[in-house]
């Protein structure tokens, strides 16, 4: 969702949400839709795409659904990857059978050329049963569509329990109300898989796995107010994903990588604090936080396990054991799934978008924003990092987090910056902090694990203190490398 002037209303606003198939069937029966205009249907999708995938990797997707003896052929193009929130192009039309209008692709042209017709096959089907509803509150008007099926490659299918929130026309914030409200009722997530990328992930097997973060794609010419919206909903996208995944089979990669979204989402904010000037910083600011901690014990279990191997003692794993059950606790809360809605909620249409205390800042480019942070973060993290080598575990500590912030931030702005010397020195520069990142969360993992063993009445030697030594020399060494790196801003 992007806005052309700072102030400026969203013209489409579609809210994706996630259920299950039992959540679904009790909200048919909440009395928020009692009185509500609905209607019931079913609907079988097929999904076409050339064998080597061309339209995904375009970001395009073709679909035939049969409605009773209908069939309609949708071509949706555009929309980064995102969470929650979902505009798309969209070309749609009635046609005669279940396969592609040969005549009627032209929108597809570009992406795989004028043989596309010839080349498309089945990739995945969906089948639901579709319940939609016209609902009016406050003179808002939104239409709620709750959709319970299966989506089918070959012989692996999985669920599908979601529901689409679309503002049709009125205020925004009484989408999201509705949302809130309904989730009340009935445990909503913030949804951000449409169905055809849930059945493409299906067909790779890639369905309720983790999720590293996905390049963050910016528009030439983007506002600082469009970068932040897509840098924190790639942020959200990657926490979900993960979320989701660690719901279903809860193990290391999966946490760890949720807690990295974590630390993106919350590095985001601190670089664009100046610009999200409203009541609602802290609050957000806050949660992430919490939300963050509530994880760590699980993950700081994981890290000594890994380091102990098979001499882990039994007590350590029981400890973990309970650490993600707490975990997962934290995730199921009602406080956690509001979080989220209400984060894309200010993302979208919140006071420091809708009425910004400075518009110029809110609107500058975002190239010119993303030049002075990431300079800003270098020159902090050169003078922090000078003498590396005789600072002590806490001074260490904070160097770390301010590479993991530069790398952070540069990867969100990377897509700015393009040409062949930008591209080569963001590579180089990005090698060179990697390097500088993993010695330092190497030495702080032998500086926390003290604690933990002492816990466990287990031996200090397991720090490996021989290790720390290398470890500090390699990360000076590393430091002053990564200075001496050619900027790509």
């Amino acid at each position: 969702m992007t806005r052309s002037a700072a102030g400026e209303q969203p013209t489409e606003i579609e809210l994706k949400l996630e259920t299950d198939a039992n959540a679904a069937a009790s909200l048919r029966q909440s009395a928020m839709l009692t009185g509500s205009a609905g209607s019931e249907r079913e609907q079988f999708t097929t999904y076409f795409d050339t064998p080597d995938a061309d339209l995904r990797a375009a970001g395009v997707s073709l679909r035939v659904r049969r409605i009773g003896e209908r069939h309609i052929q949708t071509i949706k193009a555009g929309g980064p990857a995102t969470a929650g929130i979902f505009a798309r192009a969209e070309w749609e039309r009635e046609i005669a059978g279940p396969g592609p209008d040969m005549d009627d692709l032209a929108p597809l042209h570009g992406v795989v050329g004028d043989s596309a017709p010839v080349r498309l096959r089945p990739v995945f089907t969906i089948a639901v049963r579709r319940h939609s509803w016209e609902i009016e509150r406050s003179g808002t008007a939104i239409e709620l569509v709750a959709d319970e099926g299966t989506v089918s490659v070959e012989d692996r299918h999985a669920a599908v329990a979601e529901i689409e929130a679309e503002l049709m026309s009125g205020d925004p914030a009484a989408l999201f109300a509705l949302a809130r409200d309904l989730g009340r009722e009935v445990p909503l997530r913030l949804g951000v898989l449409t169905k055809a990328e849930r059945g493409y992930r299906l067909a790779e097997n890639l369905l309720h796995l983790p999720a590293k973060a996905e390049r963050v794609e910016l528009d030439e010419g983007a506002s600082v107010a469009q970068a932040f919206a897509a840098i924190a909903g790639s942020c959200l996208r990657q926490f979900r994903l993960n979320e989701d995944a660690l719901r279903k089979n809860p193990q290391p990669d999966a946490l760890h990588q949720a807690r990295v979204a974590l630390r993106r989402l919350r590095s985001a904010l601190s670089i664009f604090k100046p610009v999200l000037a409203d009541d609602r910083f802290d609050h957000f600011a806050a949660e992430l936080r919490r939300l963050a901690h509530a994880l760590g014990e699980a993950r700081d279990l994981d890290v000594l396990v890994g380091r102990l191997g098979p001499n882990a003692d039994p007590a350590i794993h029981t400890a973990r054991e309970q650490a993600y059950a707490a975990a997962l606790a934290t995730l199921d809360t009602q406080r956690t799934r509001d979080l989220m809605i209400d984060l894309v909620a200010w993302i979208t249409v919140g006071e420091w978008r809708v009425r910004p205390v400075d518009p110029a800042l809110v609107e500058q480019p975002a190239e010119d924003f993303a030049a002075a942070s990431l300079r800003r973060l270098r020159r902090r993290l050169k003078k922090r990092g000078q003498d590396l080598d005789t600072l002590d575990d806490e001074q260490r500590h904070r160097v770390r987090i301010l590479a993991k912030k530069l790398r952070y931030v540069a990867e969100f702005f990377e897509s700015l910056f393009t040409g062949k010397k930008a591209r080569r020195r963001y590579k180089a520069f990005r090698k060179r902090l990697a390097a500088l990142q993993e010695d330092l969360g190497e030495l702080n993992d032998l500086a926390t694990a003290p604690a933990l063993l002492k816990r466990f009445d287990l031996d200090e030697q397991a720090c490996s203190p021989d290790r720390r030594e290398a470890l500090i020399a390699d990360a000076a060494k590393a430091h002053r490398s990564l200075i001496k790196a050619e900027r790509f801003w």
